[in-house]
């Protein structure tokens, strides 16, 4: 089972996502406004159609409370999903106070994963990826929301570079465990 584990994380398809995590993550550094408008943008149509889809749920349910209740609720979600998709701008404010707490969250659970995995091969990498996102967090909370404009693209690639780097380092030492193993 861990021999299996092993050759899934230093196969070739793991390293292509991982190196095209990194290029994606150039690419929103580089345009940091398309970026941080085109994540609110897609957040904001997930909104819409989850309140579409929780519109249609609702009269799938018994009660008529049950039914006013998710008529409620999806109701919510359209408005919302409406109002950032007619503001993206407010919801880029919205958003980067939502990344930075993510990222926060982010950090203190790969710092968690590192001191819970710190013997296996390539793990200093979660130690880095955990630091390197905790701090970005607590910089864009402290800023917040002055930078809004360029601070989701620019962190969202941050963390798709690093993220990318630490699957690549790790999907390398599974390989070479797995060369010493054969």
């Amino acid at each position: 089972m861990a021999q299996t584990k092993l050759l899934n994380l230093g196969s070739g398809t793991s390293i292509v996502w991982a190196i095209l995590l990194i290029v994606f993550g150039l690419l929103a550094i580089s345009l940091p406004l398309a970026t941080s408008l085109g994540v609110v943008l897609v957040i904001a149509w997930l909104i819409v159609f989850s309140g579409g889809f929780q519109f249609i749920h609702a009269f799938q349910s018994k009660g008529a409370g049950n039914i006013l209740w998710k008529v409620l609720v999806a109701i919510l979600y359209l408005i919302a999903g409406i109002y950032f998709l007619m503001n993206p701008m407010i919801g880029v404010a919205g958003f980067t106070l939502a990344l930075a707490i993510f990222f926060v969250a982010e950090g203190v659970m790969d710092l968690v994963a590192y001191f819970q995995n710190r013997n296996a091969a390539g793990s200093g990498w979660i130690l880095v990826d955990g630091i390197i996102t905790l701090i970005l967090g607590l910089l864009v909370w402290r800023q917040w929301p002055s930078s809004s404009l360029w601070v989701i693209g620019t962190l969202v690639g941050i963390s798709m570079i690093m993220t990318g780097t630490t699957r690549l380092m790790i999907s390398f030492a599974a390989r070479r465990v797995e060369h010493s193993i054969a």
